[in-house]
């Protein structure tokens, strides 16, 4: 069991709530943690990173049962963690272009950390509205020492650019990291299956053209229940 230590509100719903653990301190980027919220559900977690030695985070924003529990959580507060769990991404030489929003550049994030100063990195971030928008300062001063962008895309405008980040986009960036619904996160359960993969034990990082042979990716998800729904 963790304790929370710490908690940084990020927007109105979004939280990060950082607790001492020694190993995912030092987790890969793309890996992620399984996380028991007592008494309410356990939920799949990318780490965030912290500026404390020996300390990670997760950054949940309130919206389902187990989010919204794990958000309401106090200082001195327990957690169960398990993990890390899935494979991680292969840096590549040269530009680098990630694209994420809300809680999604969390994996990012840490991506960035692993990188060294010869790397010219784009980062986009999607949101609905400026209120919704965060990690853009911190991002900013991770990557001073690297030639960089940090594009904020909302969708009504009322910060940085308007529209979709698939709107800024030229070409599609060569690896994706994959959210998917998980009770396991070691390969059994199967919910978090996308055709005959599975995001916990295969990912959560992807090649992007295996992705494009995905009849599923882009198109479905799946319910709790495990039901394929139509995007």
């Amino acid at each position: 069991m963790c304790t929370v230590e710490k908690i940084i509100d990020e927007t109105p719903t979004v939280r990060t709530l950082i607790f001492s653990d020694q190993i995912l301190s030092k987790v890969l980027p793309g890996q992620f943690a399984m996380v028991w919220v007592p008494g309410v559900n356990e939920i799949p977690m990318s780490v965030m990173i912290t500026q404390e030695n020996g300390k990670a985070a997760f950054t949940v924003r309130k919206r389902g049962e187990s989010s919204t529990g794990m958000y309401n959580l106090s200082v001195g507060d327990y957690i169960g963690v398990r993990g890390p769990y899935g494979n991680c991404f292969d840096i590549k030489d040269g530009k680098i272009l990630l694209v994420g929003g809300g809680t999604g550049l969390v994996p990012l994030l840490r991506l960035i950390t692993f990188c060294n100063t010869s790397h010219d990195i784009t980062l986009l971030i999607g949101s609905k509205t400026k209120e919704e928008v965060f990690f853009e300062d911190l991002a900013n001063k991770i990557l001073e020492k690297n030639k960089h962008q940090v594009i904020v895309v909302t969708e009504d405008g009322t910060y940085g650019k308007k529209g979709f980040v698939t709107d800024v986009l030229e070409e599609l960036f060569e690896e994706n990291s994959l959210e998917r619904m998980m009770k396991c996160g070691i390969g059994i359960c199967g919910s978090c299956c996308i055709n005959e993969d599975l995001v916990c034990r295969d990912g959560t990082v992807f090649d992007g053209d295996h992705l494009m042979q995905n009849e599923e990716f882009g198109h479905y998800q799946r319910a709790k229940s495990g039901i394929l729904e139509e995007i």
